[in-house]
């Protein structure tokens, strides 16, 4: 019997560790090639790794609940060949597959402990900052108060040693002094309930998601700008062509698409919105690589990214929104799909909202929200005279970072978007 390691594959940009959530499968169990064996999941989403070959699972090496690095072996499965017995051989068909980042993990992974060292707050933590933590004696409260230098603010291996350096013999509930770009931690009032009140747990995603805008929000300094446009000409192109390209194609044709095309236009005219910053850097993206932020069925969100919008026509465009926004409400994204985005674009016009003030996607520097279409009375200038006409109005609104977006840039890239919405040609085909 030759012997089949499962690994925990690579699971997306950023991302050095997974959780186990659940096996599918039990040692001693049959398993076929591409049946799934286990789901495991991230800050960014939950997937399943599935057999790369056809046999017996003969060992399990992981709990559920236990975080694992990208690159372990998970897992040990027996196949009928009966060739190099005994020498365990990789499970090359898994996607992204890839060996534990060494500039990031100094240690082997270590099994979720239940030690006093938890995610303080809602605070994630890998196992490796815990074990140091614990071993230096750093209680949750005070590793609550150091500032994380790694992706989404997580505290890394090196934010404790430095701060380890600059403690000294100072108490632990002492406060680390924060730099001019932070914000010192504020705590939570205290909740206090009543009779008939009901108390609801938020479940993983929705902690991640609440822990992520309070970071936002800390790190950019958020203002929001506002334009009005007219939308009547894609009304009316939409309302001509929806028919005959439900006919040809089989699915709908939505205005976000062209929201899409007409952003990454302007996204093209104004690099410095499609950015990101880090410390004193101002990073340019060369890719206009959108992400779709979509409500689950659940209540939660998540951010589909259509990458490269700029090099698809209107049509690829339409195609794509349609796919990520279907395989996302069924959760059956990739890693890869909720990954490297540059820019954001949300839809409270989905549920009637006339307008609203987004939080920024970090680390991104910019947000666009799309608000609801609805009749209105407007002036329209003609050669005869102004008048006033019955049209389709639309408030879009741009949640931007003030650290390098100044309100005259935010304000030439929303009046270049109206221009281009406004001014879309009503026979164009797709």
């Amino acid at each position: 019997m030759a012997k089949v390691e499962i690994i925990m594959p690579k699971m997306g940009e950023g991302i050095i560790e997974a959780t186990i959530t659940r096996w599918l499968k039990k040692v001693g169990e049959t398993i076929e090639e591409d049946e799934s064996i286990v789901e495991i999941a991230t800050d960014k989403v939950d997937s399943e790794i599935p057999a790369s070959v056809s046999g017996v699972l003969s060992e399990i090496k992981y709990n559920e609940g236990d975080v694992v690095a990208i690159g372990e072996v998970i897992a040990l499965m027996t196949t009928a060949d009966n060739k190099d017995e005994d020498k365990p051989k990789p499970a090359d068909k898994i996607e992204n597959l890839s060996k534990p980042d060494k500039t990031k993990t100094d240690t082997p992974v270590k099994k979720t402990e239940t030690s006093d060292i938890q995610e303080g707050n809602n605070r994630f933590y890998s196992p490796l900052v815990k074990s140091i933590a614990k071993k230096e004696g750093i209680s949750t409260n005070e590793l609550d108060t150091i500032t994380g230098s790694g992706k989404e603010g997580r505290v890394t291996k090196q934010d404790v040693l430095k701060y380890l350096e600059s403690r000294g013999n100072k108490p632990e509930n002492t406060a680390v002094s924060k730099s001019s770009t932070h914000t010192a931690k504020t705590e939570p009032p205290k909740v206090i309930t009543g009779a008939g009140d009901r108390i609801v747990e938020m479940d993983r995603m929705r902690r991640l998601i609440a822990d992520n805008m309070i970071m936002s929000k800390q790190v950019s300094a958020h203002v929001t700008s506002f334009i009005d446009v007219d939308v009547t000409n894609i009304v009316n192109w939409r309302n001509k062509i929806k028919d005959e390209f439900f006919k040809r194609e089989g699915e709908k044709i939505t205005y976000t698409p062209l929201f899409f095309e007409a952003t990454a236009q302007a996204l093209k005219e104004y690099p410095q919105i499609n950015a990101s910053v880090d410390g004193y850097n101002i990073v340019l993206r060369k890719n206009i690589n959108i992400g779709m932020a979509t409500a689950l069925p659940n209540g939660n969100l998540i951010v589909p990214v259509i990458k490269n919008v700029d090099e698809k026509n209107l049509l690829g465009i339409t195609k794509s929104v349609n796919d990520l926004a279907n395989r996302a409400r069924a959760n059956k994204l990739t890693p890869d799909e909720i990954t490297g985005g540059t820019f954001t674009i949300t839809n409270f016009g989905s549920f009637d909202s006339l307008t609203g003030t987004p939080i920024i996607n970090q680390p991104q520097v910019a947000i666009l929200a799309v608000g609801a279409i609805r009749k209105q009375p407007a002036v329209i200038e003609t050669e005869y005279g102004d008048v006033i006409a019955i049209r389709h109005i639309m408030i879009l609104s741009m949640a931007y970072d003030h650290r390098i977006v100044d309100g005259a840039l935010a304000g030439m890239f929303l009046r270049r978007l109206k221009n281009i919405l406004e001014n879309r040609d009503i026979d164009r085909k797709i």
